[in-house]
């Protein structure tokens, strides 16, 4: 395979389907990743995937991913709206990073319309519900084969 690409999900999104589906929509991270994975296949891409819901594994998920990963998607869950330990992990790798959101979250509650994140990010995909991630995987390959 050509590129290799981290495919990161935070807190509480393994309950994706069964949570709030008014505002997630009813798929489970299990499908969302197969069809990426499947998607990036074809663009002969190798997609590694990893959900935690702790904020030490996902900053150790960034660090190890400086040593084979080419970039990561990130859907940082509510550790987008605070966390300044994976802020400092992603500016620290210098990993090309795109931040996605299956909601839009500006359309959301005020908190959610600040990410710490996304000054060091690529860019920030929102709203899309799972397309967010296949528009997160399209970006970032555009950045990395352009570059």
């Amino acid at each position: 395979m050509g590129l290799k690409i981290l495919l990161l999900n935070g807190p509480n999104l393994n309950l994706l389907g069964v949570r709030e589906a008014s505002v997630y929509g009813s798929e489970t991270l299990e499908g969302i990743t197969k069809d990426l994975q499947a998607y990036a296949e074809r663009r002969d891409v190798e997609l590694r995937t990893f959900q935690s819901n702790s904020e030490g594994a996902l900053v150790e998920a960034i660090h190890q991913a400086r040593t084979w990963a080419n970039g990561i998607i990130f859907n940082a869950g509510a550790y987008t709206h605070y966390s300044i330990a994976l802020r400092d992990a992603i500016a620290g790798v210098g990993l090309p990073v795109v931040e996605v959101h299956i909601s839009n979250v500006h359309a959301r509650e005020e908190f959610r319309h600040k990410s710490v994140l996304a000054p060091v990010c690529l860019g920030v995909i929102a709203g899309f519900g799972r397309w967010s991630y296949f528009l997160g995987l399209d970006a970032l390959l555009r950045h990395l084969i352009k570059s």
